[in-house]
């Protein structure tokens, strides 16, 4: 089914838009929340209340691409579901090893509800990935969106793993100058 005919189901508030959503994005949607959580029950339930909260999204928001907009839901939602099962407990999980390498370009938030800073932020990042290369921006969305370990992405492009840490390497000492030159405090 097309993407505008499943968008068209929720606002029509047809059910049949999660089971089609699911038919169509489940098993992407369950790679983003797996690689984050590596539980299936947790995959599951994140998955499941990927599908609840894009119903309660459309109407009103209408998606431009909808697979995207599924998996920017699944990320948050599977991001929280790691953080509370993790919140005392500090593992050494993917994660936590993915945003430790990403805090040396991006500023802690006192205030995470600042949402107009976090979309301006996320804008800036997205004008830099459009001045890299597709290779490091793949390499650099894999590590850091989908939440990929270096080795599954090593083999995805035909490279070693140390060739992935190089690249995530020198592509966050290029963000980092980026954001410094747009004035984020780094």
């Amino acid at each position: 089914m097309k993407d505008e005919t499943i968008i068209d189901l929720y606002f029509k508030r047809n059910e049949n838009a999660i089971v089609e959503s699911d038919i169509k994005y489940g098993a992407y949607c369950r790679t983003v929340a797996d690689n984050i959580l590596h539980s299936r029950e947790d995959t599951e339930e994140c998955v499941n209340d990927t599908w609840l909260r894009a119903w309660n999204s459309m109407p009103p928001t209408r998606p431009n691409v909808l697979k995207l907009f599924f998996a920017r839901i699944t990320r948050n939602i599977s991001f929280d579901r790691y953080k509370r099962d993790h919140a005392k407990k500090r593992g050494g999980g993917e994660l936590d090893v993915a945003l430790s390498e990403l805090e040396e370009c991006i500023a802690a938030h006192s205030d995470v509800e600042d949402e107009i800073e976090a979309l301006e932020l996320e804008a800036s990042i997205n004008r830099f990935l459009g001045t890299v290369s597709v290779n490091e921006r793949n390499i650099f969305i894999r590590r850091y969106f989908y939440v990929e370990k270096a080795s599954d992405i090593a083999e995805r492009y035909g490279m070693r793993e140390g060739g992935v840490f190089v690249i995530l390497s020198r592509t966050r000492a290029k963000l980092k100058k980026h954001l410094t030159d747009e004035g984020y405090f780094i």
